[in-house]
């Protein structure tokens, strides 16, 4: 079996520091767009009289502080490094003086992210970013940096290594609370990286086996509850839709659970999180075009930020109950795969007759739905999947549709937008429904029409949500995994979207309930 991605060094190491370091290679510091030229942005640390010479010699080359721009300079005398970076934040009261700290936040989060791609060859830097924003720049930093050559075969050049050690400048690097927040950012920079290895693992490396065994190990280590259900478990309990999806492949599914049990008190809330599993997609015998086909190896990016996500939870200790329950399989074609025209009937008894085995992802989370539904009492749900392409055509590849009850899917929507994942309200319109009835089963896993696909497969999904139960579904086709070139904190390839909403949400909820 292959080693848990927690065991890998997903990132560089960050340390709080009040002084740069002897060792120090590099100063990385943020400027913003000053009426005169640039202007430094968080300069603890620094000597005052060091300050203008450093802002002189950015202006000397050009420097503006417009946002993302980078700008390396030899260090003024007396700096202590061989050399400046600096970062540009845009103008000044969208950082400093921000009456939108979330905004802000994210600025400083990209910024870094950005400058920490720059900084290969490089053993050991500091920053000044910290002073503005701690966790916001621990976590751009650190996901920026991130890279996966697993599958290279020679090890990256030395002096195309992403920067080994930042040291943050802050204030009172003794003081309790800098470390706190420190400490979580790189939580959860590392789980919403622990999912980025899942995905760009590839399905020959990560079939439905194997991506079980991974999930078990990863929850073994925090001392989460684990259940691992094989394909036999999976027929004889009724997990129709898993079991449909996956007899086209020789590679037979699985189905995990993993459970937080962060409260013994009575009423303390306990949440559902489902992610969508497919370790490829092929469409089955609704085949896809062979173009782009081989980012399928990302379909199964919803269940790598829900593994991710309960696990850090345990890391985190929250006082909530989470439960992750993981469907997962790969949609192949063979001569026994499940045709268009098929019966199927999902855990509990609906029956649904498959349409489209291209729209497998569905199939597979309403048997998970309906379990946790059943078997957890849930006070809340939270599914997510790469689910359609309806979502890029509604949306874009950087913006998740966020669908379900509409308080709890509001909230979900707001907290995504606060940490940065973007995730925006969609409606479920009631018109639509009656375009899922079948001729012959409960339900049809599509309509017969293109109108509001993203939205048509929730309210497939809302069909397994339990009574009563606060749910919202994230649609994260797009931007789970990144075809393009690297922008911000987020390098092409699998991004982790959206862990960080997801913890975000078990956090509020278990602060307010």
């Amino acid at each position: 079996m292959s080693v848990p991605s927690s065991s890998r060094q997903l990132g560089p190491q960050l340390a709080l520091a009040s002084t740069i370091a002897a060792r120090a290679e590099l100063l990385l510091v943020g400027i913003v767009s000053g009426p005169d030229g640039p202007e430094l942005a968080g300069d603890f640390g620094l000597d005052a009289e060091l300050v203008g010479p450093l802002e002189a010699s950015l202006a000397a080359v050009g420097a503006t502080g417009r946002f993302e721009e980078l700008t390396r300079i030899p260090a003024p005398g007396g700096l202590g490094v061989d050399a400046v970076l600096a970062v540009g934040l845009g103008d000044r009261g969208g950082v400093i003086d921000a009456s939108d700290p979330a905004a802000a936040a994210e600025k400083i989060r990209r910024a870094a992210g950005v400058a920490a791609r720059s900084l290969t060859g490089i053993a050991h830097a500091a920053t000044t970013l910290g002073a503005l924003d701690l966790g916001a720049a621990a976590e751009g930093l650190f996901l920026g940096a991130y890279l996966f050559t697993e599958f290279k075969s020679a090890a990256p050049a030395a002096g195309r290594l992403p920067v080994a050690r930042v040291d943050l400048l802050v204030a009172g690097p003794r003081a309790k609370e800098p470390k706190q927040v420190l400490a979580r950012a790189i939580a959860i920079a590392t789980a919403t990286a622990v999912a980025r290895d899942l995905v760009n693992t590839p399905p020959s490396h990560l079939f439905p086996a194997e991506f079980a065994a991974r999930a078990a190990a990863l929850g073994e280590e925090v001392g989460l509850g684990v259940e691992v259900l094989d394909e036999k478990a999976l027929e004889r309990k009724g997990f129709g839709g898993i079991i449909g999806v996956g007899k086209g492949s020789s590679r037979p599914p699985r189905l995990v659970r993993l459970s937080h049990k962060g409260s013994r008190r009575k009423g303390a809330p306990t949440v559902a999180l489902v992610g969508k599993g497919v370790t490829f997609d092929t469409g089955g015998i609704s085949i896809k075009p062979a173009a782009g086909m081989e980012n399928m190896t990302s379909d199964m990016g919803g269940a790598a930020a829900v593994v991710a996500t309960v696990v850090l939870a345990a890391q985190l200790k929250l006082p909530i109950n989470v439960i992750a329950t993981v469907p997962m399989a790969e949609n192949m074609p063979s001569a026994t795969a499940q045709r268009p025209g098929d019966v199927l009937t999902q855990y509990g008894g609906r029956t649904v007759e498959v349409i489209n085995t291209d729209a497998e992802g569905r199939l597979i989370l309403a048997d998970a739905i309906a379990l946790t539904c059943e078997k957890d009492d849930p006070d809340y749900l939270i599914d997510t999947a790469t689910l359609t392409g309806a979502q890029m055509v509604a949306l874009g590849s950087r913006t998740p549709g966020v669908m379900g009850t509409e308080e709890f899917r509001d909230r979900v929507a707001a907290i995504s937008r606060e940490v940065g994942e973007n995730g925006w309200s969609m409606p479920l319109p009631a018109e639509l429904r009656g375009d899922l009835d079948s001729k012959v089963a409960d339900l049809a896993n599509v309509t017969n029409h293109r109108w509001g696909g993203m939205l048509v497969a929730a309210l497939f999904l809302r069909e397994f949500v339990g009574e009563g139960v606060q749910w919202a579904h994230i649609d994260v086709a797009g931007p789970a995994y990144n075809t393009g070139g690297p922008f911000g904190y987020i390098g092409k390839g699998g991004t982790g979207v959206p862990v960080r909403t997801m913890i975000a949400v078990l956090e509020d909820i278990a602060e307010r309930g």
